[in-house]
């Protein structure tokens, strides 16, 4: 137990503060761009990381009881949150989307983000229920909250977002034991939805042609991963060394954000690359371990486990296609790496969830027991 313990805290360690240390990299040149000092993002990023990290402190001691109350109230605020970004004057607009929320003296902040970690908990609470005999209507009544949250962040033209909340909700709904013809219904469903968000802008059908056809349009909407190519190819087998990257210096735009990844080849070369993934993959062995081993006694901890694993996982995975032109573009973050303050702080909670339920999952002080009348799961004071 305290091994594992251990060994997680310290991926998580060296993801935090390799994150840190990649943004300051790759954020300094724009920053002064911008008449700022060098360390400005990454001041930025390291406020929000310290805040996680004292949340997930307070996260650790929070009584599992209180944190299922909590569920529910926290998703209707992220439903109010979501409905302010889009319909109120606090919603802000940038690039064509609006997406962010500002309210008053509070630093703005992606609605969106908060959405994915509050459903995450709501699906663990909802499906991780042991009747049997309610099962298909639970699993209804989560596939409706999804596709709301889905529809309204869509509508915020977050496409990305979309996916990654939904590839992650279509995971803990099977992992429920829903059947195969009702999840053959739901890809149906959501692919007809997505071809036709996809033929709604022109900008879209672009993107996918520019996907498929890369040589078509290299100085237009292919540039940017085109250029991210040229910045991964010329790092080499160990890069070119920390802060000296070429392509950071305007040529590859936005690089600390979506495409930082680009500037961590470029820099620290594929052994760099490999040391980052190999963390990720770390974290996601022993988040599926946990989860696994929760799965008889606390099958709420189990899917909520299972739920953020997969999410820091599945983002990274498609950041890391994206960027390496194997997905079409889309802004998706790379989880701890990524300047983002909301995301990254949202990350770094989720990933202290992980590890209480790491804990949890060694803990033989109390244990999840059906119901005599095959209700919901309940926990005896003593077994």
């Amino acid at each position: 137990m305290k091994r594992e313990r251990t060994v997680f805290l310290a991926v998580c360690a060296a993801l935090i503060a390799s994150g840190l240390v990649c943004v300051y990299s790759a954020s300094y040149p724009q920053a002064l761009d911008f008449g700022l000092k060098g360390s400005y993002f990454f001041r930025k990023q390291a406020l929000s990381a310290l805040a996680a990290v004292v949340v997930c402190i307070a996260v650790y001691f929070f009584p599992v009881k209180a944190l299922k109350w909590c569920i529910p109230p926290l998703l209707a605020v992220c439903l109010v949150l979501m409905l302010m970004t889009l319909f109120t004057r606090f919603g802000e607009t940038s690039l064509g989307a609006r997406r962010w929320l500002s309210i008053g003296p509070l630093p703005t902040f992606q609605p969106s983000e908060i959405v994915k970690f509050a459903s995450i908990l709501f699906l663990a609470l909802v499906l991780g229920k042991g009747d049997e005999r309610t099962k298909i209507r639970r699993q209804v009544i989560c596939g409706g909250v999804c596709l709301s949250f889905a529809l309204l962040i869509l509508l915020q033209k977050d496409y990305s977002t979309a996916v990654v909340y939904l590839g992650v909700c279509i995971c803990m709904l099977l992992l429920s034991g829903v059947s195969i013809p009702w999840v053959i219904l739901g890809f149906g469903f959501l692919g007809v939805g997505g071809v036709a968000v996809m033929l709604s802008e022109p900008y879209r059908v672009k993107r996918i042609a520019a996907f498929l056809f890369p040589n078509a349009d290299p100085s237009g909407i292919n540039y940017q991963v085109n250029i991210a190519r040229k910045a991964i190819e010329s790092g080499g087998l160990t890069g070119k060394g920390l802060g000296l990257g070429y392509y950071k210096n305007g040529t590859l735009p936005e690089v600390q954000n979506d495409f930082i990844l680009a500037s961590i080849a470029e820099e620290l070369g594929f052994v760099g690359i490999g040391v980052v993934f190999a963390l990720f993959v770390a974290f996601a062995v022993l988040g599926y371990r946990a989860s696994r081993r929760l799965a008889e006694r606390d099958r709420f901890g189990s899917f909520a486990c299972f739920g953020f694993t997969t999410i820091i996982l599945w983002q990274a995975l498609v950041n890391a296609a994206v960027v390496s032109g194997l997905f079409p573009p889309t802004g998706i973050p790379l989880p701890f790496f990524s300047q983002g303050g909301t995301n990254l702080f949202i990350v770094i909670i989720e990933a202290g969830f992980v590890f209480r339920f790491i804990s949890n999952s060694f803990s033989s002080e109390k244990k999840e027991v059906p119901a005599a009348d095959g209700g919901d799961l309940v926990f005896p004071e003593k077994i």
